[in-house]
């Protein structure tokens, strides 16, 4: 039977609209399947939430708490001095011997009396001020107060140490956990670096110094450094030892800045008036006058 051309007319029409609108809906769908494709990713870089930063963040609840601001035991580090002296070489005793005089007759040496950090094992050893330890996936950071960039970064992420390292006179850290103990071994320590037994007495290590420490609470809030120290320049043998460190939770500590520059700077202004530091006069004898 014939359709009357109208009617097929109309019958096409509507097929091509039907068309048209499945064509949208599908093209809809996929805009909005995209969308929140593009909205989920961008969320998850902008929270870092990626499943693996998440496994490593988890995994850091079943780590000892170390964080926060550590004050060192001053005391021990003296009572350490006394009952703990390193195995110095015979070469290097007198040299020592003689700083422990001169500091007992009111003329210490200050061998750290500068700008560099104090380097490794020093600030362990000696520090008087506060460091704060944040822990992070593959990372523990010790970030010291005063005295210069104090700043350790101890990688625990696997690497090995670099086979052509930069000699620093921090080192360069690697650690691990055992149990509830951080161990951390250090290399490409610069032979400037000096090995202090107090501000006053201590000698560079002259190079080839490797340290290895266990770092454990033995209370919540007194965390032990156990040091094993090999210079072969200017130790007989390894020298083990130990420094204490205090937490106070209670009294929320904050390390500051400090330069130790400022005792040979005073306030001063620049030939536009603006603030700066300027030099502070010096006596004859190169010390720095009090400030003015």
């Amino acid at each position: 039977m014939d359709v009357p051309s109208e009617k097929r007319k109309e019958f096409f029409l509507q097929r091509l609209n039907l068309r048209k609108s499945t064509r949208m809906v599908g093209l809809f769908c996929f805009v909005v399947a995209t969308v929140i494709i593009v909205a989920n990713t961008s969320t998850a870089q902008e929270t870092g939430a990626s499943p693996a930063r998440e496994k490593e963040w988890a995994a850091m609840a079943a780590l000892p708490d170390f964080s926060g601001v550590w004050i060192p035991d001053v005391k021990d580090q003296h009572r350490q001095e006394a009952a703990n002296m390193p195995p110095w070489k015979a070469e290097v005793l007198p040299q020592i011997e003689h700083m422990l005089a001169e500091e007992k007759a009111g003329r210490p040496a200050l061998i750290l009396g500068n700008c560099l950090p104090h380097g490794m094992p020093s600030w362990m050893l000696i520090t008087h001020n506060a460091f704060e330890i944040l822990i992070t996936p593959g990372r523990v950071t010790l970030l010291g107060e005063v005295d210069g960039n104090r700043m350790r970064r101890i990688y625990t992420d696997g690497r090995p140490h670099p086979e052509d390292p930069d000699l620093t006179l921090h080192g360069h850290s690697i650690g691990r956990w055992e149990g509830d103990a951080l161990v951390v071994d250090t290399t490409a320590i610069a032979p400037q670096a000096y090995i202090a037994i107090s501000e006053a007495a201590g000698v560079p290590n002259n190079g080839d110094m490797h340290i290895v420490e266990h770092f454990h609470l033995v209370k919540p809030d007194v965390l032990y450094d156990d040091l094993e120290i090999d210079a072969p320049k200017v130790l007989s043998a390894t020298w083990k030892t130990t420094r204490i460190f205090r937490r106070y939770p209670e009294r929320h500590f904050e390390i500051t800045e400090g330069e130790c520059v400022q005792e040979d700077l005073k306030e001063g202004k620049d030939q536009f008036g603006n603030a700066i530091f300027v030099p502070n006069p010096q006596r004859a004898d190169g010390s720095v006058r009090p400030v003015q």
